[in-house]
């Protein structure tokens, strides 16, 4: 069974020759090197590009690495970079008169990588494609190595639509899989829950903690797995260092400053585990920098961190929801509209405030409506906002999608997930 990663492809090929590096970030696990190595390589083999013009090397593998006089575990053992010199040498043993195209697993682990790869994109001779899976390729950082010249793709694990449409299970049923054990790519290809179960917990502990420990020398192990707890369990609630903190020590009954949460938290998005959703204030224009809300990456992660002991379906949907629309290539904030009621100043929140170019869109996240009182409550916050954007309520138990009497979409998840064009309906 393949997973064929065709939004994604697409994006890989649309690059092409657009006079940048095109880097491939994401989630570890999430399918970046089989997206270039695998997908993306037999397009441009399918397209008509001969074999000798791209070059496919991985600096975490042994076969490729003795090809150029290094040793894997040498290096490890050492904890050496790859010699650029040898790397280069190799490189330039491959003479072609038209572009050659480099598809580089790993590079970070190149000696000076910045500096290669800069230099092959001003020699105007190749196309560019690399992964990495360390701190120097995170999106804020991109512009700074790369001088402006790079490119990001940031590859997020399997989609509801992805895996429904392979995994020959009800709409049900794969939702509640997929709410429990997430979109990573192993994971979906694995058949039992204790199978899937047990690779998610293994996964989180001895890659992806153990990358953050290695990576900033965390001295307080066991604040640092506190707090990722404790963000798991407060997925879309609002959150700040100091609540946070606050929590730490009736939970812990130890104790986290502000700081340290504020810095383990960037940790984590550094590791793309977690990403934050800043509050909006709609009728203000601005943002608001605290509090703000937690999301997961992947489901089944959150869900491993927990021992899969909270998984609730309405806090879920709304971080399945979230994500999905940042796959979507949306901006999401949580919107926050102000108003007078009975001559007192309060505030109401609107889940997502959705921006994809010039088009705005507000979106409410409720499992199910189940009298008129929930659904008033669910549209408060939409009748307080005076614009003319699509206002949304994506509901899981929902007979049909259709609109109420004042112009609000009430949109079923399912046709939320499966159809993007679903939110101009």
């Amino acid at each position: 069974m393949e997973i064929k990663r065709q939004e994604y492809l697409n994006r890989l090929i649309n690059k092409i020759g657009n006079g940048s590096i095109k880097i491939i970030t994401g989630l570890r696990r999430s399918g970046k090197t089989y997206l270039m190595n695998v997908l993306f390589y037999r397009y441009l083999v399918e397209s008509g590009v001969l074999d000798d013009r791209i070059i496919r090397f991985s600096f975490e593998s042994a076969d490729d690495l003795n090809k150029i006089g290094e040793d894997l575990i040498d290096l490890k053992i050492h904890k050496q970079k790859v010699d650029y010199k040898k790397f280069m040498n190799y490189i330039s043993s491959f003479e072609c008169e038209e572009k050659i195209f480099l598809l580089l697993d790993e590079v970070q682990n190149l000696e000076g990588f910045e500096f290669v790869l800069n230099s092959y994109l001003a020699s105007g001779k190749y196309e560019i494609y690399v992964t990495g899976s360390n701190s120097k390729f995170l999106s804020k950082d991109i512009v700074t190595e790369f001088r402006g010249r790079g490119d990001e793709i940031h590859v997020m694990p399997i989609s509801f639509k992805e895996y429904f449409e392979i995994s020959n299970l009800s709409y049900e049923e794969a939702l509640d899989s997929y709410l429990t054990y997430g979109g990573l790519p192993r994971t979906i290809l694995m058949n039992g829950d204790e199978e899937k179960a047990s690779y998610l917990k293994g996964l989180l502990e001895t890659t992806y903690i153990n990358d953050i420990f290695d990576r900033y020398k965390v001295l307080d192990k066991q604040g640092l797995n506190d707090l990722l707890n404790i963000a798991a369990s407060g997925i879309g609630s609002l959150v700040n260092p100091l609540k946070l903190s606050n929590t730490f020590k009736s939970v812990t009954h130890s104790s986290l400053s502000e700081y340290t949460i504020n810095t383990y938290l960037e940790y984590f998005e550094d590791s793309f585990l977690l990403r934050k959703a800043l509050r909006y204030d709609i009728k203000g224009r601005k943002y608001i920098s605290t509090p703000y809300k937690l999301y997961f990456e992947d489901l089944g992660l959150r869900n491993a961190r927990l021992n899969f002991r909270q998984v609730e379906p309405t806090h879920l949907m709304e971080n399945l929801i979230y994500n999905e629309l940042i796959n979507r290539g949306a901006n999401v904030d949580v919107g926050e509209v102000t108003f007078k009621e009975n001559k007192q100043r309060t505030s109401s929140e609107i889940d997502f405030v959705v921006n994809r170019g010039s088009t705005r869109y507000y979106i409410q996240s409720a499992y199910g409506i189940p009298d008129e009182e929930k659904m008033n409550q669910e549209l408060k916050s939409f009748r307080k906002v005076s614009d003319s954007f699509k206002k949304i309520l994506i509901v899981e138990k929902c007979p049909a999608t259709h609109y109420t009497e004042e112009g609000f979409l009430i949109l079923k998840l399912r046709d939320f997930l499966l159809d993007e064009n679903s939110i101009n309906f």
